[in-house]
């Protein structure tokens, strides 16, 4: 450490935020197990203990915030973790420089559209009577439905429109580690006689591999939590048998219904489960392939 002494102070910046921010308010959680009011503050609030985990477990939106919550983030893992891996791969074999920073700075644009931005842009491209796509579907006789309006049709409307916006951000990750890959390798692969496909499978996808698994464990540590803003702008009273997740919930319960402790016990619960997953993923990644957080 003494040799080390500078670095240690350059981080002690970040180090002073992440307690204040992070660690000192971990002493709000309690309220979940007390009944909390505000005008008695955490420490004179009479302890329930349990009582809002059961009321959340005994609640008939327990098993619908839970599915809602996985259907979405799975059918998002599924679609979104492989497609930023592909789009890397893809613009690592394009040959011509212009055509590829063209290529690149397309795909990463939508990222910078701010939620709020993007789900109008939905909701008004989705429109079944202004809508741009009921607009040109309308030409060869063909009427869009209320997607909207489609509890069916919620978490495709969430995970494709999530994958145009962030897939080309993602992919820069991969990229970079593509770019570190030794030229020497392609050059002896070419003298060997080995295809472009070749080389993709025996050299690019095998030096993407540790950065793709820890992406993979730092996503399922998040299963449970699926982005609160998009979801809440995009819900509506006839999808909200489907769009009602954990993070929602704990809004209307917490912030709209002024049930404090009930929303901090769905959160907590919520927490938990991620940190379980987390772990136990990583444990798993750490036997099979030796690569891991830790």
């Amino acid at each position: 450490m003494k040799r080390s002494s500078s670095l240690y102070l350059l981080m002690l910046p970040s180090l002073v935020i992440m307690f204040l921010f992070t660690y000192i308010p971990m002493y709000g959680v309690t309220i979940a197990f007390k009944d909390f009011t505000p005008s008695q503050g955490i420490m004179g609030s009479s302890w329930a203990g349990l009582k809002y985990f059961r009321q959340y477990f005994n609640s008939y939106q327990f098993w619908i915030t839970i599915k809602n919550t996985l259907v979405i983030s799975l059918y998002s893992i599924l679609v979104t973790f492989p497609l930023p891996i592909a789009l890397a791969l893809m613009c690592n074999q394009m040959a011509r420089k212009g055509f590829k920073k063209f290529f690149q700075v397309s795909t990463y644009l939508p990222h910078f559209i701010s939620t709020v931005v993007m789900c109008g842009m939905i909701i008004l491209f989705l429109s079944p009577s202004q809508g741009i796509i009921a607009k040109l579907l309308s030409y060869i006789g063909i009427t869009l439905p209320n997607l909207m309006g489609q509890p069916s049709a919620f978490s495709s409307i969430y995970v494709w429109t999530e994958a145009w916006q962030h897939v080309g951000w993602d992919s820069i990750l991969y990229i970079a580690a593509l770019s570190a890959v030794d030229p020497s390798l392609y050059e002896a692969a070419t003298m060997d006689g080995a295809s472009k496909w070749q080389k993709l499978v025996n050299i690019d996808i095998p030096m993407l591999l540790p950065t793709a698994t820890i992406m993979f464990i730092l996503r399922t540590g998040s299963i449970m939590s699926v982005g609160f803003e998009k979801v809440y702008l995009l819900q509506n009273t006839l999808n909200s048998s489907a769009s009602e997740i954990i993070s929602t919930y704990v809004y209307k319960m917490g912030l709209v219904s002024s049930q404090y402790s009930l929303s901090a016990a769905i959160g907590l619960f919520n927490n938990i489960i991620n940190l379980v997953l987390l772990l136990s993923v990583n444990y798993i990644s750490k036997k099979m392939s030796d690569t891991s957080l830790v």
